[in-house]
């Protein structure tokens, strides 16, 4: 049930199914009360779709203001081509059943078929250290040549050096972005994200009409959700530094949960102004000395 947007003598072609699908999912988020987390619970239960919901809780009435979201949503693939996928999908990732709250539907652009590879998440601090730069680089130099694919957050710092290490060797990234698929966070990073688009993988589970219209302090929460999928899609996180309060823990946390390998470069531990990389190593983490431990843990699975 994937839907794109094809253009036709300047107007949008959509395959009506999961047209009507996009509708009822933004709709469903756009209701007061309303969280990524909810929704999966709805949607899980006996595995309906959005537009059954709707029908469930509507019956032959139209959902109140839905006609606004649907214009919306005409404007949006008129003005870029993007794709979606529906959890009932055969495209779906089933990396992402694994997740606490699986999303029932994520925006896309570029090669889909980079979820089936293998991936690995390098994250970590927005304002890296300059020992955290090299550490990054040769990082994602080193797993790139080994035929990972590299998924990152597109944020400043560690997200942005090991994508942009990746993409310089000639290797595949998946950026999976916090902010719906149109739009760049930061801003600095509009050509980085651009080109991962086009000859890579970027994702978002962020919907379009709900994010235009809640306030800017509510939209911090997309941010675990997204560390939540990136640990998700990936056989393997490693974190490269990070403070007591980074949102790179929320990832840790989540590969903690989904049953996914959880890296921390020996640096964090020789760090004494942070504890939690030992709290995580009591819960399964492994501490990485060199590359090979890295490698040599991920061909055991």
């Amino acid at each position: 049930m994937s839907l794109t947007a094809n253009f036709l003598g300047g107007k949008a072609v959509l395959p009506p199914s999961p047209y009507k699908e996009l509708i009822a999912y933004e709709y469903l988020c756009s209701r007061d009360g309303s969280t990524l987390k909810r929704l999966a619970e709805k949607l899980s239960y006996k595995g309906r779709l959005p537009s059954e919901v709707l029908r469930d809780e509507y019956g032959l009435f139209e959902p109140p203001n839905i006609k606004e979201i649907e214009t919306y949503l005409q404007e949006k693939v008129k003005t870029g081509k993007f794709s979606v996928i529906l959890k009932e999908d055969a495209q779906y990732p089933k990396r992402l059943l694994d997740a606490k709250y699986p999303i029932d539907l994520f925006y896309y652009r570029g090669d889909l078929g980079l979820l089936e590879l293998p991936l690995i998440s390098i994250v970590g601090n927005r304002n890296v250290s300059g020992e955290g730069r090299k550490r990054t680089k040769r990082l994602a130099s080193l797993l790139c040549q080994n035929d990972y694919v590299i998924v990152s957050g597109l944020a400043r710092g560690v997200d942005t050096i090991a994508l942009k290490t990746t993409i310089d060797e000639g290797k595949k990234v998946i950026g999976v972005i916090g902010t719906p698929i149109d739009e760049v966070y930061p801003r600095e990073n509009s050509f980085l994200q651009n080109k991962i688009a086009h000859e890579h993988l970027l994702i978002s589970q962020v919907p379009f009409f709900k994010y235009k219209h809640q306030s800017f302090s509510s939209k911090k929460f997309y941010f675990p959700a997204r560390n939540a999928t990136m640990s998700a899609i990936s056989q393997a996180t490693v974190i490269v530094e990070a403070s007591e309060t980074s949102g790179t823990l929320s990832q840790a946390r989540a590969c903690i949960y989904q049953g996914r390998k959880l890296f921390i470069l020996n640096s964090c531990f020789e760090n004494p102004n942070i504890t939690w990389p030992e709290r995580f190593q009591r819960q399964g983490a492994i501490r990485v000395y060199e590359i090979e431990d890295i490698l040599g843990e991920l061909k055991k699975t």
